[in-house]
């Protein structure tokens, strides 16, 4: 239907043309929000009606008139109303609905996917400090840039998965400390042990783990990294080593766990080490955008629209955290990566204007807006109707892989993109792992091996060859719900195309559920292995392509798509 959509668009646009000499670039269909008013609308009567001078019905009946003398209107098109002051309606004819189960089973996991652009797309995600384990709060970002990272790659696009480490700072101090602490045999609660609401130490049983295993002088190995420990409790150094190369395994660990991979690791102190925070630094004094109050170095991050100016440099001598991250998008500009966007909590907001004032003011021509960001809430946990705040592990939250382990990657996943990323969730553990239709990842799921089960008995039984299904008659398919599932999977490439725009997986998991859904309703409705060959043959491929449908959007979700459940 894809097809006979653009075929439709394109005469509309040759009508309006020739009517009003520009007018061809408002041709656009638009989904009607009552079904029972056609597949297709226009409104293009309305905007046209009052630079023509015309009254916009009478504008809209003489579209109707030129349109249906269009050999693909004649074709393609079973009615065109008019409708209120001056919309039009369309109903396509059952041949034109059909035509997507061929599209869908000829292009496989290639439908809804776009030509190469040459585009280059930078997503920056999770980000851990490595300080702990990963939370569930890393679980949603992780989830969302994925999926984002996987939206764009439908639309043409050639996509960066970064991970930037925060590996120097203060938090990297505590991170040491805390570990020197459990090595000397202290623990949370001890006189020895800081205590307090801003106390500079990490409590959860991690520490004690990452103690021990120092002590036992073992070697631990992450993506980019190898320390074997010295076992010497005075050796402060060598223990900030050893905890932050432990710590990065641990969170490898979480990422494999939850099929989530990198191509690059970025370290915020090699920012330190290249000189490319001082470098980033000097050009904002050359630029004119610091100055010098009350000890400190200021940037003028007001005249960039921020509400007031804000620290470079403190009187120690040590930078604020925005300022390293000025040179680090520099550097990603300088990567060539045009098209930049972070995935980060809410509690970065604050962050956003500091780091495009500082990209401006540097003067080295990346455009106003960049980088976009994503920002997402939280997320609540709850198990047995009691809301679940700790670890015992972490010591003061739920971790990801606590979360993977009491339910599946797949339910993790699935249930944290289903929401817009700037609202609060609850994720419900006792729903994830139900197995019945309230639960979204199995209803959407089960559909799909409902259908792969239905695929296999024909098999079975008949020999069938899936792959001759694309050359099937599909002209029985014309009852209520086939032609209601025909019309929901020819709107797949359109979802997928303005998620990506939105940087909205969640679209995904409502169209996933709605395409779920009316096969539920089509599956009842119809039986699919009957008799007459050329029916059954028509309904197998209806339900062959849906299954490839959902498969695809499951996929974009980093969801495995189960044949049989």
């Amino acid at each position: 239907m894809l097809s006979v959509k653009i075929e439709l668009l394109q005469t509309l646009a040759q009508v309006l043309e020739k009517m009003s000499p520009g007018a061809g670039a408002k041709a656009v269909f638009e989904s009607p929000k009552v079904a029972a008013h056609g597949d297709l609308a226009s409104t293009v009567a309305m905007q046209l009606a009052k630079p023509l001078k015309l009254n916009p019905r009478q504008l809209a009946e003489s579209l109707r008139s030129a349109l249906l003398d269009t050999p693909a209107f004649q074709r393609w098109v079973e009615a065109l109303d008019i409708a209120g002051p001056g919309f039009i309606n369309i109903r396509l004819k059952p041949e034109a609905k059909q035509q997507v189960v061929h599209q869908v089973l000829s292009q496989g996991a290639q439908f809804g996917c776009q030509p190469a652009t040459g585009q280059r797309l930078l997503v920056e995600f999770v980000s851990a400090n490595p300080t702990g384990p990963l939370h569930v709060g890393h679980g949603r970002q992780a989830a969302l840039g994925d999926a984002i990272c996987n939206l764009y790659q439908t639309q043409g696009w050639q996509v960066y998965r970064e991970f930037y480490y925060n590996d120097a700072g203060v938090q990297i101090n505590t991170l040491a400390t805390s570990t020197q602490l459990r090595a000397r045999g202290f623990k949370p609660g001890d006189p020895e042990w800081p205590s307090g609401e801003n106390a500079a130490a990490y409590n959860g049983d991690y520490i004690a783990d990452i103690a021990a295993d120092f002590l036992a002088k073992k070697t631990v190995r992450s993506d980019d990294r190898e320390f074997t420990a010295s076992g010497d409790v005075e050796a402060l150094d060598d223990m900030r080593l050893f905890a932050v190369a432990y710590l990065r395994h641990e969170q490898d660990l979480d990422l494999k766990a939850f099929a989530v991979h990198f191509d690059n690791y970025y370290l915020e102190s090699s920012l330190y080490l290249s000189g490319k925070v001082d470098a980033v630094v000097q050009k904002l004094h050359d630029a004119g955008k610091t100055y010098e109050h009350d000890g400190a170095l200021w940037l003028k991050t007001t005249e960039y629209g921020d509400d007031k100016d804000r620290v470079m440099r403190k009187g120690d001598g040590s930078y604020t955290y925005f300022v390293p991250d000025v040179a680090y998008h520099i550097s990603k500009w300088e990567r060539g990566f045009e098209k930049v966007v972070n995935i980060q909590g809410t509690d970065h907001h604050g962050t956003i204007a500091r780091v495009r004032a500082g990209l401006q003011a540097a003067n080295v021509g990346i455009p106003q807006g960049y980088p976009d960001y994503v920002l997402h809430t939280m997320v609540r946990v709850v198990r047995g109707g009691e809301e679940v705040k700790i670890s015992k592990r972490a010591g003061s939250y739920v971790t990801l892989r606590d979360l993977i382990e009491w339910t599946s990657k797949d339910a993790v996943r699935f249930f944290l993109l289903s929401r817009k990323p700037d609202t609060e969730y609850t994720f419900d553990v006792d729903l994830a792992v139900a197995k019945n239709n309230d639960n979204p990842v199995y209803y959407v799921q089960y559909a799909h091996a409902r259908i792969c089960s239905v695929l296999a008995a024909w098999r079975e039984k008949d020999g069938g060859d899936l792959a001759s299904l694309s050359e099937a008659d599909l002209t029985p398919l014309q009852s209520p719900q086939a032609l209601a599932l025909l019309l929901l999977l020819a709107k797949y490439p359109e979802m997928l195309s303005a998620a990506a725009q939105d940087f909205a997986p969640h679209d995904v998991t409502f169209y996933l559920r709605e395409l779920a859904a009316s096969y539920h309703s089509y599956y009842d409705a119809e039986r699919i292995l009957v008799d007459d060959p050329v029916v059954k043959r028509a309904r197998l491929a209806l339900v062959a392509a849906t299954a490839q449908v959902l498969h695809n959007g499951l996929a974009v979700l980093g969801v495995s798509a189960p044949q049989k459940m």
